[in-house]
This record gives C-alpha cells, structure tokens and sequence, in this order.
C-alpha cells in the first residue's frame, strides 16, 4: 500500500524535500539539511509538517471523568484553555501512547469537549481503545487525523512570525494553552506546545489555509524542517519518543515520567494497582541521559545508537534507546534504559560502539535547556 500524503505533501516536494515512509506517511526527513533547520530552531523559527499525527475529538457529557480513568494525570485541574501532557496506561502500567489532552469550551447543549493528539505511529491503536473503553458514555469520537492540517512553528521568533496572521494576542497565550481563532482569516485553532524544547505553536486548520500559511511563513523567512531536525531537537530536550523510548512495556516510573503520576489526586485508573506496587517495590531500569567521552582516533564521535549495549566496568548492565551528534551541543548524546544501581548523574559508564566500549556519563536531563 502506498504511503498517505498531508495536505502539505507537494509543498514540501516544491521545497526539494527528501521524503522517508513514516508510519504509513510520506514524510520530509530533510529540507536544506538537519544541522541547518535544528539551527535555525535554536536561533530563530522553523516549521514543521506535522499533520500525520492522530487528531481526535471527543464530546459528550463527562468527558473528563471518562477520561480519568485512563490516564494517571488528573485532568480535573484543567479549566478551557488549558492541556495538560500525559500518558495512556495498559492494565500492567506500560505507556500506549503519550498524547496531549486538551480541553475546549463545552459546546451550546452542555457537552464537554476535548482535543487529543497523538502518536501518527498509534492513532489505530489509540482510537481503538479510547472506542472501548469510552463505550456506552454518550460520548463521540471525531477523528480528524486525515482531515486536518497540523503545522507546528517552533523557535524564539515565532510569536513574532505568527502574530500578523490572526487576531489572537499571542503574548497572553501562556505554555499548554490554546484557542480558537482564526489565521489568514479562516477558523484555526493554536496550541501553545511543541517538541523541540523551544517556545512555538501547533496550529491545526483546513488544508487549503494550511498551504497557504505554509508558503506566507516561509516568504517571510522561516525555515521548512523535516523530521531529521525534529529527532535532534526532542533528544537535546530529552523528550521522549514513542516506539524507542517509551512502549507499552515501559511504565511513566521507569522513563523518568513519574510527575504525570497524581495518585493523590485522583481515584482508580487503568494500571494504577501496577503502578503503586512498582513505586513501592522499585523498578528495575530507569531512563538516563548519557554524555559520551572523548572522540575516537582521527577525531571521529562515537555516537550512541538505539540498541547497543550500555556497561559498567565492562558488565551490561543497559540499553541505549536514542543516540545523535547533538548538533547545538556539538557532542554526542543519548538515552538508555540502565539499572538503577548505575543511573545516578555522574556515573561512569560504557557504550559498545560497534564493538567497542567508549565512555560516558550519566548526566542531569534536559541536556540543552532554552535560555542556557
């Protein structure tokens, strides 16, 4: 089956993008070159094509009480406006998808309203179980995934860049907020989010308006970027990845993601029984960030790739689930899974690097964080 195109499919090919199948879309890897765009990201705005992510809407009364139940966050704090960054929980505590949970003003007739966007590797899978588990709620789910344009602009300059498009005050939009406006004149809607460790906005519109910001925002300078940069910025930021970092055999405690927890706050949910007797018990592996050592003969970088094993004093004792040339750093980086015995800041440690072991460190995460 040939991959699904977005709305912005031939913009990107207009820019001489290089295209990669990405769960089940074609997907622009590079533009004018990783290094570049992560840069450009950094040091002013880039804009990304995100529109293969999973975009749900779910209305009816209840909403957020039907949502509690399968997530361990406690969405009761959020009022319109408001999102909150969270996780779905199998029975056993491992993380079906991590998603972002927004909440909309409630519609004419009383119905809550709430936008999901998810994985574009698990929107099948999510849809399947919000549908199972939300049964018999008076509940409706709307899947826009195909339907909608999801762009994301990402950098220090992109309020500046954004706020000639639309009526909304964007000054007053704090992090994890979101509206309902318009841009170029057409209904859209702007989240205050990203994944690149960078202040920017998701915005979701009709595909028409979506082309035609796509263009203006580059007229003005703003720099296209594909997922290449996209994967370099999440790891400095130490976002984690779905599918590598986190799966549905890794629980919130084990990837560092314990402060989604709110087991005070809240009452039963999907896994929670897991998770308490994780929490009391310990868990067995946690997530680390790495700093690798000296280059090696010639000046090469040993960079750390998804898979190769992690050693202390020679004994395996990890795995590395993400690894790059962290290009604002100009050092190489990773995540991996280790035992907690070695998982302290500090700790040295080895990464087989096509055989060899090179050292490391652990090291506090984010490793880059905006402002210095």
């Amino acid at each position: 089956m040939a991959p699904l195109q977005t709305p912005l499919y031939s913009a990107c090919i207009d820019q001489r993008a290089r295209m990669t199948e990405f769960a089940g879309w074609s997907m622009p890897v590079q533009f004018s070159g990783i290094k570049h765009e992560h840069q450009a990201v950094r040091d002013r705005a880039g804009l990304f094509d995100i529109s293969h992510m999973g975009k749900f809407e779910l209305i009816g009364p209840g909403v957020i009480a039907a949502l509690q139940r399968l997530v361990p966050s406690n969405l009761e704090r959020l009022t319109p406006g408001q999102a909150q960054y969270t996780v779905l929980l199998n029975p056993q505590g491992g993380i079906i998808d991590d998603l972002i949970v927004y909440l909309k003003p409630g519609t004419a007739d009383n119905r809550d309203t709430v936008a999901l966007i998810v994985n574009a590797a698990t929107t099948d899978k999510d849809k399947t179980w919000l549908l199972e588990h939300l049964a018999g709620r008076g509940i409706d789910l709307v899947d826009e995934s195909r339907d909608r344009a999801l762009l994301s602009l990402q950098g220090p300059a992109a309020a500046t860049l954004l706020q000639p498009h639309t009526p909304l005050d964007l000054e007053v939009l704090g992090r994890f907020a979101h509206r309902d406006t318009t841009l170029l004149g057409q209904p859209a809607w702007v989240a205050r989010t990203g994944y690149t460790g960078e202040d920017g906005f998701e915005i979701m519109i009709d595909p028409a308006t979506a082309l035609a910001l796509w263009q203006t925002l580059l007229e003005t300078g703003v720099t296209p970027c594909g997922l290449g940069a996209r994967d370099t910025l999440r790891l400095e930021a130490a976002m984690a990845l779905y599918g590598q970092d986190i799966n549905d055999t890794t629980s919130p405690l084990e990837a560092g993601l314990g402060w989604l927890l709110h087991l005070e706050e809240k009452g039963d949910f999907i896994g929670r029984a897991a998770l308490e007797a994780q929490k009391a018990q310990g868990v067995s592996r946690r997530l680390v960030g790495l700093a690798m050592g000296p280059g090696l003969a010639g000046g090469q970088r040993p960079i750390a790739r998804p898979g190769y094993p992690v050693l202390c004093n020679g004994t395996p004792v990890g795995t590395v689930t993400s690894g790059t040339l962290a290009p604002t750093l100009n050092r190489p980086i990773a995540l991996a899974y280790v035992a907690p015995s070695v998982a302290k800041i500090g700790q040295t440690l080895e990464v087989e690097v096509r055989g060899e072991p090179r050292p490391a460190t652990v090291v506090k995460r984010p490793f880059y964080r905006t402002g210095g």
